[in-house]
């Protein structure tokens, strides 16, 4: 027999004795146990099947699989499901639903077949719908778990201490969300804490919190636990002091701490070797200066430090992360030159160095270095004159933000070589030229954004038919004129966001009817006459989050809703226009509601009080009557920041106040009585209290000395009487600027021992100027968009007719008008020392003695006014030093010798003098000395009744569009409706006024 059959044979014999040792294997391993069988089935079955419980489209329901059929009834081989190879036992179930799902749906108790498969090791239920049930606390029977991932599950409640007790633990996920409803977390960590949780999960590799209301420090115990990979808190309420020992854990490679705006620490000095590879500390309260030794993270990945509050130059020495793809430190207070080193970064696809003042003058090289770039972030970096051209060689850009620059120019053609871009946003610069019709032949672009710029010409929209994946347009504040066919030929995309304010519309844009997935639209400040169309109601009803007509010329509806029927409603501003009749009643999601300007009649409807989401409330300039609902001022409104009522026809008492975190209360110009209510002291984050122009009757509200922010008070024009007594209180105003008590029946002499403790009066701005704002504590989020709400003040001072208009309140601007009372007695010495003070009035009233010389140490004075009362003496020549006084009037005392000449008193006029019957020298025709005494003028017209001439009309607010950040993000401002363009529509607003008999108060109070 030759050599090949004797192989041949050898291979034949090798094959069967494979084959029976195979089916011996199979035959003697195990199936899965009938009771763990029956345990799973029973698990599937008290769940329904809701394909909305995944968030992804390409998902399959995982337990489908799960049947007694065949082959198919050894559980080990059903899906999601890990057997153990030599007992059979279950000790794996993955239905997590991001890479595939079980679209499971409904609650979980602890009678749950669950928690018989007490041999689990890894439990992973991600994903899924668990229709708010608590964890239930039969959790602890598994105790073998070593992997418990529960992210994102809608479990909610507390977190139950028998998690604390699965010592095994080396992964635990419990990330989730806010409950939708009610902006609430959905988890919190009490008891067990924090604190109690690590100290008893002392084995933990990854620790995932995300989201999760922890309301605790972080625990110094933290920088114990030496396996620890990974930590992420994002936005877990944490405040306090972060511990400096986490930063060195030795094998630490992800800590995420964001948006935990409580939470403060500093970056440490970095030793080298660390194995971190990302490190997220933005929108805490992380501080100081970026440390060189950031550049010894080699190991880096992600980096992301804004917003934070650190400060100084961006070191160099980033220049050797060389691992880097991703670097944000957007706002913080970073100067100074870009590094060059960046250039080093040659695999970084996203660059963040927004809202900082660097000097730009390296970014053209760097933008020719880093041919990676996916992502430019450059939002206010005060880039100037025209694009760089480098910009250009960014081939793989997709985002390019350079919003809120100084960019000159046209946008150049070249900008089409960026075929890859989808996020194109240029807002807030000063770009020129017509719109460039070619941009439309960027065909991947989903979010366009060229708002508040200075380009003209006329923009058909079906240029941008051909742009499927386009979900945001905005091309607001331009000299654009927008033309929108009314052809049904003509198929737009279906939009996200649409920004047309200011676009010279005549009409509502026919292709809104179909566009029944928008979340945002803005058609403000244009020339839309008539009736809003009924049809408008049915557009994207439960989807519509946010909706801005306001500056139109709309005159009502063609069917009046009882209640604004879209049900995702966040933000409505329909002010200045024509509306007539009753209040729209807002759906409970709204936090942002402003009709001011309109013609609206009728009453608060209670039903008002049932949104406990309401931010922002501004009815004011309408014809509105009745009392003001006290339900709406009670401690319901847990989240109402912003009153503003003025301007109407409210009668009876202000109503108790009760409301936790309101910032501004503006009841002014309505027809209020009664005294105030002493609850106003429980509004202990109030900063701005306007009751002007009613008929209220009190003492001095000395009380309201104890509220620790209180920085704007004006009480002018009611029935205030009586001696502005000594302060009672150790708190004294601490932080009031603004005061305005004008108008009233104070009596006595002026308040110098308030004067003393003004201190926030004494403040002189120096360097860049911060705003009078508020910002609201917390992120708010709703589904896919965010609001962060920030609030702008503004305030119009009239002395003399003289209007002087702030639009935005610098946090050390002060202003005082106690004109038109009845104080006596001598200008106190005290008053120079306020010299922060820009505005001052306290004219007509029976001030005598002489022109103190202690005013001229208030060298920040704008405007002053000291007319109208028994003042004696000379003008002091060390008023000469106010070189930035624009307004000055003495008229109308018994003040004698010549007039001071030099610097700002060579601008001011006769009637600034007038009826001093002493006074002599230019600018009036007596003159001094020897010279021919000129008989006197004639006093200048200054008639008390000319309210209009007088301080303080308000404090004024409105809701503008920042823009859309990464995602659908989007912030809030609120000031005052400034631009030219509306000054016609304020004159139709003050002739309104002025006509009706029976509101003699309303003037034009928004110019």
């Amino acid at each position: 027999m030759d050599s090949a059959l004797y192989l041949h044979m050898f291979l034949i014999f090798c094959c069967f004795n494979l084959n029976v040792l195979t089916d011996s294997y199979s035959s003697t391993q195990p199936l899965c146990h009938e009771d763990e069988r029956a345990a799973l089935l029973q698990f599937k079955h008290s769940f329904v099947i809701k394909k909305f419980a995944s968030g992804d489209p390409y998902a399959y329901p995982k337990v489908e699989s799960w049947k007694l059929d065949g082959n198919a009834s050894d559980c080990c081989s059903w899906d999601g499901v890990e057997c153990d190879h030599d007992t059979g036992r279950v000790t794996g179930l993955d239905l997590n639903s991001r890479s595939s799902s079980s679209f499971l749906y409904g609650s979980i108790n602890s009678n749950s077949s669950l928690f018989t498969l007490v041999h689990l090791r890894r439990l992973n239920l991600a994903y899924n719908h668990f229709n708010y049930s608590q964890i239930p606390t039969r959790i602890g029977n598994l105790s073998r778990l070593r992997v418990l991932i529960l992210y994102n599950s809608y479990f909610s409640g507390q977190i139950p201490s028998e998690i604390s007790s699965l010592s095994q633990l080396t992964f635990l996920d419990l990330s989730s969300y806010l409950d939708p409803s009610s902006n609430e977390y959905l988890l919190k960590l009490e008891k067990p804490s924090l604190r109690d949780l690590v100290q008893n999960l002392t084995n933990l590799k990854e620790l995932d919190l995300n989201m999760v209301n922890v309301s605790s420090t972080v625990p110094g115990a933290l920088s114990n636990m030496t396996s620890l990979t990974r930590l992420n808190l994002w936005n877990c309420l944490l405040y306090g002091e972060f511990p400096m020992g986490i930063f060195h854990l030795p094998n630490l490679r992800h800590l995420i701490i964001s948006y935990n705006e409580n939470l403060i620490g500093y970056l440490p000095e970095f030793p080298h070797g660390s194995l971190l590879e990302e490190l997220a500390i933005d929108g805490t309260s992380f501080s100081g200066l970026l440390p060189t030794s950031i550049g010894n993270l080699d190991s880096l990945i992600f980096l992301d430090l804004g917003p934070s509050n650190f400060y100084g130059t961006l070191p160099p020495s980033v220049g050797n992360l060389t691992q880097l793809t991703y670097m944000d430190v957007t706002g913080n207070n970073l100067w100074g030159q870009i590094p060059s080193s960046i250039a080093n970064l040659s695999k970084l696809t996203c660059l963040g160095l927004s809202s900082g003042t660097f000097d730009a003058g390296t970014l053209p090289f760097l933008l020719g270095k880093l041919s990676e770039l996916i992502r430019l972030d450059l939002i206010g970096t005060k880039l100037k004159d025209v694009l760089p051209q480098s910009l250009a060689n960014l081939t793989q850009l997709s985002v390019l933000v350079l919003c809120r620059n100084e960019l000159l120019g046209e946008i150049p053609s070249w900008l089409l070589n960026l075929t890859q871009l989808t996020n194109l946003d240029f807002s807030e610069n000063q770009l020129s030229g017509m719109f460039p019709r070619s941009i439309s032949q960027l065909k991947h672009l989903e979010s366009l954004d060229l708002s508040s710029n200075n380009l003209s010409g006329k923009v058909e929209l079906d240029i941008f038919q051909n742009l499927q994946n386009l979900a945001v347009l905005r091309l607001s504040g331009n000299k654009l004129t927008v033309v929108a066919t009314d052809s049904t030929n003509v198929t737009l995309p279906k939009f996200i966001s649409i920004g047309l304010a200011s676009c010279n519309l005549k009409k509502f844009p026919h292709f809104l009817r179909f566009q029944d997935e928008l979340q945002s639209l803005n058609l403000a400040d244009n020339s839309i006459h008539g009736k809003i169309p009924t049809w408008l109601w049915n557009t994207s009803k439960e989807r519509m989050s946010e909706i801005e007509l306001y500056g139109n010329f709309l005159t009502g509806f063609e069917e009046h809703p009882y209640a604004i029927p879209w049900i995702s409603l966040q933000h409505l501003d329909f002010s200045f226009n024509r509306l007539r009749g009753p209040l729209l009643l807002p759906p409970p999601s709204v936090l942002v509601y402003m009709i001011a300007g309109n013609l609206l009649t009728g009453e608060i409807p209670p039903s008002f009080c049932q949104n406990r989401l309401l931010f922002a409330l501004d009815l004011s300039d309408n014809y509105l009557s009745g009392a003001i609902p006290e339900c709406l001022t009670s401690s319901n409104s847990d989240s109402l920041s912003l009153l503003n009522l003025s301007g109407n026809n409210f009668h009876g008492t202000v109503p108790p106040m009760f409301m936790r975190v309101i910032k501004m209360i503006d009841l002014s110009q309505n027809q209020l009585h009664g005294g105030l209510p002493r609850s106003l002291a429980n509004c202990t984050m109030l900063e701005i209290l306007v009751l002007g122009d009613n008929q209220i009757k009190d003492t001095f509200p000395f009380w309201l000395a104890t509220l620790p922010e209180l920085q704007v008070l004006i009480l002018r024009s009611n029935r205030f009487h009586g001696v502005i007594e000594n302060p009672k209180t150790s708190l004294k105003f601490p932080k009031l600027r603004i005061i305005d008590l004008s108008h009233n029946g104070f009596y006595g002499t002026l308040p110098s021992k308030y004067f003393q403790n003004w201190n926030a009066m004494k403040v002189v701005a120096k360097g860049h100027s911060t705003y009078m704002h508020v910002l609201k504590p917390e992120f708010i989020s709703f589904g896919n968009i965010g609001y962060n709400l920030d609030v702008i003040y503004s305030i119009t001072v009239s002395t003399k007719g003289n209007i002087l208009f702030y639009p935005r309140i610098q946090s050390e601007f002060a202003v005082m008008d106690l004109s038109s009372n009845k104080f006596s007695g001598k200008i106190p010495e005290s008053l120079g020392n306020l010299n922060g003070l820009q505005v001052l009035n306290i004219s007509k009233n029976n001030l005598i003695g002489v022109f103190p010389s202690s005013l001229a140490n208030l060298t920040n004075l704008e405007s002053l006014d000291l007319s109208r009362n028994l003042l004696s003496g000379e003008i002091p020549q060390q008023l000469t030093k106010l070189t930035f006084l624009s307004v000055l009037n003495v008229s109308h005392n018994r003040l004698t010798g010549p007039i001071p000449q030099g610097k700002q008193f060579d601008t001011f006029d006769n009637s600034s003098y007038g009826g001093n019957m002493g006074l002599c020298g230019v600018p009036l025709t007596r003159l001094c000395k020897n010279s021919e005494m000129s008989p006197p003028q004639p006093p200048a017209h200054n008639s008390q009744g000319d309210e209009s001439l007088e301080f303080s009309r308000g404090i004024y607010w409105m809701v503008i569009i920042m823009g859309y950040g990464s995602g659908l993000i989007v912030g809030l401002v609120i000031g005052q409706m400034l631009t030219t363009r509306y000054h016609e529509r304020f004159v139709a607003i003050f002739e309104r006024a002025k006509k009706t008999q029976r509101r003699p108060k309303r003037k034009g109070r928004r110019n």
